[in-house]
């Protein structure tokens, strides 16, 4: 279904930290990565009830309008004290009418935690879940999970996202913090990426 290396992959998704994670991970396969913005394709809405639906969506999207196969990620944080919120909601957070704005979702999130008076460690954890698709209408899905906690203030300068407010279980350092190459041994995308990597190899 899926001859990645011989016809590469649209990357359904115009977040720049996340094109540039795909790029790097499925590089080490020569798999040829070709952005959603260079095909004009559309971000379409996320109406999925969770993480595997949304990715779904999104490369169900790309494979049809391209013709070819599409990876969509889909990914949140869930924390604990917050019942699990914001979850699949997490780029809601960041929206403005001027776009996406994630200091402020972050000073949004540590004043709902106060609000909440959540103990310390104040737990979390990162899911991704990635969908491979192809034009035949078949596709498959890899999850990945990486738990944590919320530190504040936000720390480090690099990722993306809510990476300046997580650490990670046996790490000192927030995943902003973190050189690339290591973050993305560890994290919950750089996981689910390992998985379909995997298949892409056995295929």
């Amino acid at each position: 279904m899926l001859p990645l290396t011989e016809t590469g992959v649209v990357v359904a998704t115009h977040n720049a930290g996340k094109l540039r994670e795909f790029a790097s991970m499925l590089g080490r396969l020569r798999i040829r990565t070709i952005p959603a913005a260079r095909l004009g394709l559309p971000q379409p809405e996320e109406t999925g009830r969770d993480f595997a639906e949304n990715a779904l969506i999104k490369a169900q999207g790309a494979t049809r309008i391209a013709g070819m196969p599409a990876i969509a990620d889909d990914s949140g944080l869930s924390v604990d004290a917050l019942g699990g919120a914001p979850g699949v909601h997490t780029a809601d957070w960041t929206m403005t009418p001027s776009g996406r704005d994630y200091p402020r979702a972050m000073a949004r999130l540590w004043r709902l935690l106060e609000e909440a008076s959540a103990p310390e460690p104040m737990t979390a954890r990162f899911f991704s879940v990635i969908c491979l698709a192809g034009p035949d209408g078949d596709h498959k899905l890899f999850e990945g999970s990486v738990a944590g906690r919320i530190t504040w203030p936000p720390r480090g300068e690099g990722g993306f996202g809510f990476d300046p407010v997580f650490q990670p279980d046996g790490h000192g350092q927030t995943f902003a913090e973190m050189e690339t190459g290591r973050k993305n041994r560890i994290s919950h995308r750089a996981r689910a990426l390992e998985k379909l990597m995997e298949y892409c190899r056995a295929g």
